[in-house]
This record gives structure tokens, sequence and C-alpha cells, in this order.
């Protein structure tokens, strides 16, 4: 079949409470049968946060294709397009990155290793001798593995001492671990992938899961197309395949004003009080807050929530009577929430839903909180992202403490005086120049970061010494003094953690080609150049080896909420992937948090003490203290705020951006994959039917879209968002010259968004800006958007999105292993993923 044209595949449905079939998809290079595979190596797709179970073909030493693994817990066999056709083709482009590249006289040029990394060391240490560790900063991924992340932590927290340390995971799920931690103590996703198999009710909050979690859209869909489907609630501006299977299973689409989530989330907790759906017993036991959070949303009747948010006040009052009247409620966010202004409250939102519910930590009833990269979990985990390793808490003495003795440090070393630095404040730091050397792993930041111009300036400028360790040579490694070859997926060997907290090893297939080193290999050469070195005079990064860096992280997590200490690389060699916490009581992993209503709060144990979500005022250790929470969740709420840029006269519509099912991020990869490319091979704008016809705007038509920040000029095309909107997707950088509007200007999405963060997560505006879109010149055929998702025209005659004999699929129906965790009525079964609270906790 072609999964182009058919992005889910054929539906296997199934009733509630048993166990999701199994069905191995495949995909091989044309003119390679499974017979010329060689080998099948183990490992997990990183195309998305969804983390499935596969294997790559290898022939002649070259990856040729990939297949689901059957008996993996996440997929159960499946993958969405992007990993069948994108998440290997990009190995084998000409284009590759294969030795490092200096900047001299203005140009990049070929050099070795030692050359390049001579240089970099030099800068390093003249920057450190004249400033100190401030003057260094970080800006990594969400798609390196975990063994990568935590030699990061260690050399920037232990070795430099710099605070200024974060990832693109700023950018998309951020606001995800703030909001666990604002309500649970801790970060850690609570809810299960099960969760599925088992809730009367699915509410989607911003999540366009069709397009970002392919293959978790299509374990929905063999729940709601089975004769006793939950009702789906959507939220979203645009018309998703989400709004059209809430249609069709009874639920609701509110479809809110760009900008109004919280609005919205306090209408709908507002009915759980009015109409008695709150669990007061539960409440009261497990909780702290309730009192301040009804008087909170108390003013938040539908009729108001529907004056603010443009939508239905009978509509808010159907989804909020689903949610109350539903045994089992399952509840997914991403980036329609996270980012966005008062982000975290919103997101927080979700969780006091549940809560008031007293809807957590049991089969069907739980939150996903979801990710947007493959590795983004451990980017948290690990410290890469300006945390403590292991959910440690930098206010917390004791916590640093530990980090000093395992890494054998001075205390004062690790950096724990003030708050991590988020990244767009370590970008505000390069730009003035108090950061001298930026290092850039495996992020396209030119692309992805908001306010494209000022990205430009800042790493085009001789203020910072800007060094990029990429696959290719990518808009932002352009700019860079120091290019670093890097070894990919496949290329190399390490574990990932999912969104669901399931870690899966993934092991390498092929050789890099040329002189590209694995990004491990990248960081303990720079430690070696300058000689770390711990109390005792001993190298500080102890280990060589991907498996010896794991069990250094093992040792890490020991007794924190995000424990590994009982995987192994042996293990995760097994059958699937094992969700943490893993431990001697709980060797199988662990499916669900939080089971026994004991969430991570407890002042010794906790990762933060919390914040005002209306203005990201911290709350101190004494306040955090004074309440006591003993092991109960953090009921949190925030009056609505205005968005910070809103329409005008002269710029009357609001701009929003998002992603499409066949593109990854910046395009580095998938972008290099024929199929996906062609499916989506250029930048488009959705305006509504009723935006269009004012402006006197038609399908396909070339348009300028113009923020106070700068422009683009895509074509149209005339779908279902919401009106007032415009929807662009913000994959499209300029590595093609092809893709380049034939005049020069821009296309890159994020020229138009701005500079601003929520004041808790730190996650910047995506969802927000303020536009006008002008006319340009009539268009010579459609849009390029698909038409196959949420992309899709309202009417007129666009030829369909196919993908051709190249995208030619197998999607095998197999017999359904016993997996550990499914389904839930078995749950006392021996085996069974234990559903408990994290190990260690007081």
């Amino acid at each position: 079949m072609d999964r182009i044209a058919d992005i889910w595949g054929p539906r296997t449905p199934h009733a509630r409470g048993t166990v999701w079939p199994a069905r191995v998809d495949r995909h091989l290079e044309e003119g390679v049968a499974e017979e010329d595979v060689e080998r099948w190596v183990r490992s997990a797709c990183v195309l998305c946060s969804n983390g499935c179970g596969c294997e790559i073909a290898v022939r002649d030493g070259r990856m040729v294709g990939v297949r689901g693994v059957a008996t993996d817990v996440v997929n159960h066999g499946r993958l969405g397009p992007k990993g069948l056709y994108g998440s290997w083709a990009w190995a084998n482009g000409a284009d590759r990155l294969t030795r490092p590249l200096v900047r001299e006289n203005g140009r990049l040029t070929e050099t070795d290793w030692e050359t390049a990394m001579g240089r970099i060391a030099e800068v390093s240490r003249r920057l450190l001798a004249e400033k100190g560790p401030l003057s260094h900063g970080f800006y990594t991924s969400g798609q390196l593995f975990l063994e990568e992340y935590y030699t990061l932590a260690v050399i920037g927290k232990a070795g430099l001492g710099t605070p200024h340390m974060d990832g693109n995971t700023r950018l998309c799920t951020a606001t995800s671990a703030a909001a666990f931690k604002e309500s649970f103590g801790t970060d850690g996703q609570p809810g299960s992938y099960t969760d599925i198999e088992h809730c009367d009710a699915i509410f989607l909050f911003g999540h366009n899961m069709p397009e970002t979690q392919t293959v978790l859209w299509t374990r929905v869909l063999d729940r709601t197309r089975a004769d006793d489907p939950p009702r789906v609630v959507c939220v979203d501006p645009r018309r998703t395949k989400v709004a059209e299977e809430a249609e069709r299973t009874g639920g609701v689409h509110l479809a809110p004003r760009v900008g109004t989530n919280t609005a919205l989330m306090n209408g709908l907790t507002r009915e759980l009080f009015a109409g008695g759906w709150v669990d007061e017993e539960w409440v009261g036991r497990h909780t702290l807050g309730v009192e301040e959070l009804r008087e909170t949303v108390e003013p938040c009747t539908p009729e108001e929530t529907a004056r603010i948010c443009g939508v239905d006040a009978g509509d808010v009052r159907r989804a909020a009577r689903i949610f109350g009247e539903s045994e089992r409620v399952l509840s997914t966010v991403l980036q329609g929430f996270y980012q966005s202004h008062q982000a975290t409250a919103a997101a927080v939102a979700v969780h006091n839903l549940h809560l008031l519910r007293g809807m957590i930590g049991r089969p069907g009833a739980g939150v996903l909180q979801m990710n947007g990269q493959p590795t983004a979990q451990n980017t948290r985990e690990c410290g890469a992202d300006g945390d403590l390793p292991g959910f440690r808490n930098w206010s917390n003495p004791a916590h640093v403490r530990e980090l000093a003795e395992l890494w054998n440090v001075d205390e004062l070393t690790i950096p724990h005086w003030a708050p991590p630095t988020h990244a767009m404040q370590i970008f505000r730091y390069a730009e003035q120049g108090s950061v001298g050397l930026l290092w850039i792993s495996a992020t396209n930041p030119v692309v992805s970061m908001p306010e494209s111009s000022r990205i430009r300036r800042i790493l085009g400028g001789d203020q910072c010494f800007t060094v990029v360790q990429d696959l290719f040579l990518t808009e932002t490694a352009e700019l860079a003094d120091v290019v670093l070859p890097a070894a990919g997926w496949g290329e190399k060997t390490g574990c990932h953690t999912n969104a669901g907290r399931v870690v899966h090893l993934s092991e390498k297939a092929v050789e890099p080609p040329g002189e590209a080193r694995s990004d491990l290999d990248i960081f303990l050469m720079y430690a070696d150049a300058m000689d770390f070195r711990d109390r005792d005079g001993a190298p500080l990064v102890k280990w060589r080896t991907p498996e010896e860096a794991f069990d250094a992280w093992r040792e890490c997590s020991r007794g924190r909420p995000c424990d590994y200490s009982g995987l192994s690389y042996d293990r995760l060699r097994g059958p699937t992937g094992i969700p943490w916490p893993c431990t001697e009581q709980h060797p199988e992993g662990t499916d669900r948090l939080y089971a026994d209503g004991v969430f991570n709060t407890d002042p010794e144990y906790c990762e933060t003490y919390g914040h005002d979500l209306l203005t990201g005022g911290t709350v101190t250790p004494v306040e955090y203290r004074a309440k006591a929470p003993a092991g109960r969740a953090h009921l949190k709420g925030a009056a609505y705020v205005p968005p910070h840029e809103e329409p005008g006269d002269e710029y009357p519509l609001l701009y929003t951006t998002g992603r499409t099912v066949y593109h990854f991020h910046t395009r580095t990869k998938t972008g290099r994959s024929r199929e996906l490319n062609r499916a989506a091979p250029d930048a488009w704008v959705e305006l509504s039917v009723p935006d269009a016809r004012r402006l006197g705007i038609a399908e396909g038509d070339r348009v300028r879209v113009e923020s106070p920040r700068g422009a683009i000029e895509v074509r149209a095309r005339i779908g279902h968002v919401r009106e007032g909107a415009v929807f662009a997707p913000f994959h499209y950088g300029r590595w093609d010259p092809d893709e380049v509007a034939a005049d020069g200007a821009p296309r890159q999405a994020n020229e138009l968004t701005m500079t601003i963060w929520d004041p808790v997560s730190k996650q910047p505006y995506f969802k927000t800006a303020a536009c006008r879109v002008v006319k340009v010149a009539d268009g010579d055929g459609p849009a390029p958007a698909p038409t196959t998702t949420a992309s899709e025209p309202a009417g007129g005659s666009v030829p369909p999105t196919r993908g051709g004999p190249e995208a030619d699929t197998s999607a095998e129906p197999t017999a359904t292993p016993d997996y550990p965790c499914d389904p839930a009525v078995t749950h006392e079964a021996p085996g069974h993923i234990a559903e408990v609270a994290a190990p260690g906790r007081s």
C-alpha cells in the first residue's frame, strides 16, 4: 500500500479492555526485496516522540529499509510515514558532512579533527581564563542519545561549571516538564499509551496527533472504530482529523481563538465544580489548593468563556459533561498549548481536571503531556536542558551534594546559585557577547527559533564563536566558525526514551560516512582536549563507550523518579522497550505513575518548589515547606490574560505555526526522503474560506504574510483553519535553492514569530502573532500543502496527495504477543508492568 496516501494504514479495531492487535509495517528501498536484506538491526524510530520499536535493514553496508517490531509495547509493529520513508533514507545522501570544517578568511574549509578540536579548545581555554565558565553556552537537541546527553551534562556542569545549557526541547516540550513539576513535584509522564485501550473518552488539547504522532493516532483509531468507541474531544483552531473523529464519536470540537487556551480551560474547570463532578473525598486526601482554584475559575462561566474564546457556550458545557460523567478519561497535550502565552497555566489546567476527578494512575485515566522530539525526555532527565540530572532540585543543597559526590567535584563547581539559563536567554547572551562560545549540536535554530532574522544576525556576527555538530551543512552550520561531522541514527549505539518513559536501545547498523564521529565521541574528544579532572586528579569523564556511559547514568538516576538502575544493555536487547522507573523491586518497569495517589511533592524529593503561574515568580523553599505537601499534588490556577500581541487595524489576523505529517522539524532528514518531500515539497499558509474571500485570495495564489518582525511569501491553501487565524508549517528553510521564491523572498515561518516566552516554562510563543496577508500574484496551481491531513483544501479540484510506486509498503497482521502491560483487566497477572509509584520517594 501507499502510506503517503494512507497515512495510518489498515484498521484493526478491538473492544475496550483488550490488547491492541499487532501489525508489522515494512518499507524497503526500491529494488530491494526482503531476501536481499543481509541483517536486521534492532532500534527505535526517532522521527517523532512516540519511539516505535523497529529494525533497520542492512545490505552492502547501507541502510536500505525498516520494519516495525511486533513485540514492542509502544507500537505493536506499526510505523508511520516518517519512520517508513524518512528514518533511514537521509543516511545515503551525497551531501553528508564527512570532514570537519573551520572558517578561514570568511569561508568554511575542510580540515582534520585535531585542527578543528584544537581551535575549539584554544578558544575555550582563553574564554575561561578571561571571563570564566559563564562565557560558555551549549544548545543541544531532542535527537541525541541518553549517553550523549549525560556526557554533555557532566562536561558542562562539572567540567566547565556553566549554567548556560539548554536544548531545542525548550521550543517543543519545556512546558510538558514544567507542568509536571508544578502539579506533581517532578517531571515524568504519569500516564501510559495503554490508557487508550481502557478509556471512555479522549481529550486532545492542542494536539494534532494524526500528524505529530501517527502511530499513536493509529492506536486511537483502532479504538474509535470499534463497536464501543471512546468519545473524542478536540481543542484546536483547525479542523484536524481529530476534530472529524470528535464529531464521528459524539464528542466535541472546540476551536478557540488563538491565544485563549487558559480561558477555555478555566471554563471547563468551573463546570466540573458547577456540575458536582469533583471527587471531593479524593481531592481532600491527595491534593492541595482546591479552594484557591475554585475561586480563580468561578467567574469563568460558559458564556464568558464563549465570549473570550469564540466558541459555543453549549459546546463548553458538553465537553465538561463528557469529562465529568466519564469513568476514565485520557488527556493528551502538545504544541497548541505549549507554544503559547500562559503555556504552563494551560497545561497545568489539564492536570487539574484529572485531579479534581481523581482520574490519575489507573488504567484509562491518565495524562500524556506529549513531547515533540524522540529523545526530549532524555534531555530533561540527564540535565542537558539545564536542569540537574536525575530530576534533582537545583535549590536543594542535598541534591547538589549528591551530584558532587557522584562526580567527585567541589559542590561550588556545579552551577546552582540561580535557575538554569534557558535557550532564549542563552541566545541573548550570545547576542551581547557575554557567551563567547556557543556549541550547537544536532539542531538548526536558524530555522526553528523564533524571529529567524535575529538568530541569523547572532550566529553570523563575530561577537560569539560558534561550533555546530550535525549531519549536513544546515542553515545554522553555514554560519558556524567550526563544523563537526556527526554520525546519525543507525550509525552509532545508544539509548533513547520516548514520551511514555519507554527506554529503547538503538544498535549501530552501519558505519558513518568519511570521518564523521558519534556525538558521544565528539564530546569525549573535547573533554580530553580540555583535560577535565575530578578532585583526585583523575579524568572527570570516566567512560569511553556508550555502554559505560549508560552504566554511569544508571548510578546517577538511582533512587530518583527516573530510576534506570534495573536496566542494562542486555535487558534492552529483549523483545520490547522498558518504561522507567525500573529497579530491582520492579524489574519489568512501571507502566503508570502515582497509582497509589502519592506524588513526588515531598520537599526533600521534589524537583522544584514551584512558581506563580501568572508571573513566573518562584516559590521559596521556606514557603514550599510551610505548605507541607506530604505527597499531595498541587492544584494551581491562573486567571486568563490576553496574548502579548493581538490583532488590530494594521495586522488584523493571528498567525500560528505547526507541523505537517510528512516532515520533522527543519527537514534535515525528511527533506531528503523523496517520498516525503514530494508529499509536501514547499511552504504554504492556510486561510479560512471567509478570510480568503474577503482578501480576494484563491487556492494557490502567492501571498505575502507580514508581522511586525518580518514577512514570508508562499502559496495559499484555502482550508479549515478558523476564521481570523493564519496557519503556517515551520519546517521549511532555505537549504535547497529550488525552494526559495523566485524573487528571493524568505519562506521560513519563524520570520514572523516573536522573542517572548512563557513565564514559567520559558517556552517561546509560536502560536500567537499578529499578521496581515496580501495577495502578491495569481497562482499557477494549488498550494503544495497535502490533501490527506488538516491541510485538506476546503474545495476545488486539488490533486490528491500520493506517494507513487516508490512508496509501496507492506502492513502484515501478525499474532499479537502477550505484552507485559496489556490489558488492564489482566493487571494482576505475573509479569505485568507494575502500576506503582517511583521507588525511593517519601
